[in-house]
């Protein structure tokens, strides 16, 4: 599902987005009466070390817990799937 789908058809939701991770996008996301767009996390950590190429794996997974996970905005904070177990 891209970002132009997900405005188009959930266009009275209001959701927000993670700017800069389209191509992590994975679909929307309902837990109890709330939407979010979900990313897959790996996705954008491999985008956040493309961005900085000077940006290690740890690097990255330090910002991205920092910057993206712990950013809450409210209502419909945008949510991020762990497709894969990582210690």
């Amino acid at each position: 599902m891209t970002r132009e789908e997900i405005e188009q058809n959930y266009s009275e939701e209001k959701l927000l987005f993670a700017d800069g991770f389209d191509d992590a996008i994975l679909g929307v996301a309902q837990q109890f009466n709330s939407l979010s767009v979900a990313y897959d996390k790996d996705k954008c950590i491999s985008i956040l070390m493309t961005q900085d190429e000077e940006m290690t794996r740890d690097d990255a997974e330090e910002y991205f817990s920092f910057n993206i996970i712990g950013s809450y905005v409210g209502e419909h904070t945008p949510s991020f799937i762990y497709k894969s177990w990582m210690e």
